[in-house]
């Protein structure tokens, strides 16, 4: 099975201001992100606005991650969905256009039962490309707390989490009580923050990585300080955590991924606006998301 293992980019889906999708500029994006050394990307997921995409749309934009990303880092596709059906079709698609792996969210609205949960990851992994659990009970409503994971873990074809609960003891519980034993078996389970500021965190408790969302601006700063403490270096993983700190604060001001967007405009990187039903930066959250950007030295004042 596929190891993921790093800093993964969760893509923002560039839009021109006319609403469409940017497809050169998503090109672009990830052609910026091979060549700042990033491990991994995520399109389609919550940071690419995938509720908001069409089929068509999405084909598309699976075609060129893949095609940019081939033989240089993998491509994890976002397949999730609240009915297992399509969420299998949607599975079965980016396996068959040559993604690495599938993330496929709690399934969100429906708030499943345990045994329906167990069902819905085992219609994933039936597809037979690699499943990383993606749980964010903020935005599914549902939580999946160590000993479901761990039951979860078990199913084949079951790759890992991206942790997302902003629960440093579940995270701490799962990486003992799944990945640990896992790969005592000699199997393997990876464990993957969700979020930026518990990247560090994770990586002290024996976590595997991030997919993160302010690498779609910095994803040097964020492969050094996943590079540091997979390697132990956790002085310099500290030093670059501090520095980046304020904007990850910044890049969540509002939902996500409405700062990241507005941040990579300003940046004079493919971002444009968000589709409804995420509107526009209010103005109090551009001057945190500026001073930040400023502060980090990527705009100038």
């Amino acid at each position: 099975m596929t190891k993921f293992r790093g800093a993964y980019t969760a893509l923002v889906t560039p839009m021109k201001d006319s609403g469409e999708v940017d497809y050169e500029g998503f090109r672009k994006l990830i052609a910026f992100q091979i060549a700042e050394g990033i491990d991994g990307i995520v399109p389609l997921g919550t940071t690419g606005e995938n509720p908001t995409l069409d089929e068509g749309e999405e084909d598309i934009l699976i075609e060129i991650a893949v095609d940019e990303a081939r033989g240089k880092v993998p491509v994890v596709v976002g397949t999730g969905s609240n009915d297992t059906k399509h969420m299998v079709m949607y599975t079965e698609r980016a396996k068959r256009m040559g993604a690495d792996g599938a993330l496929v969210v709690t399934p969100y609205y429906n708030k499943p039962n345990d045994d329906g949960l167990l069902k819905h990851f085992e219609a994933a992994a039936k597809v037979g490309i690699p499943i990383i659990v993606y749980n964010i009970a903020s935005r599914t409503g549902r939580n999946i707390p160590a000993p479901l994971m761990e039951k979860i873990s078990r199913i084949p074809g079951i790759a890992g989490v991206k942790e997302s609960s902003g629960d440093l003891n579940q995270m701490g519980d799962i990486i003992k009580e799944v990945a640990a034993p896992r790969k005592a078996e000699g199997g393997y389970f990876t464990v993957l923050s969700g979020d930026d500021s518990f990247n560090l965190p994770l990586l002290a408790l024996g976590g595997d990585g991030i997919v993160s969302v302010i690498s779609n601006l910095l994803p040097g700063k964020v492969k050094a300080l996943t590079a540091a403490g997979l390697e132990g270096k956790f002085d310099e993983a500290r030093r670059i955590h501090y520095e980046l700190l304020s904007f990850m604060k910044a890049a969540f001001v509002e939902t996500n991924p409405i700062p990241i967007k507005q941040a990579l405009s300003w940046a004079g990187l493919p971002g444009g606006p968000t589709r409804l039903p995420l509107g526009k930066l209010a103005p109090a959250s551009e001057a945190v998301l500026r001073k930040a950007m400023v502060d980090l030295g990527v705009l100038s004042s």
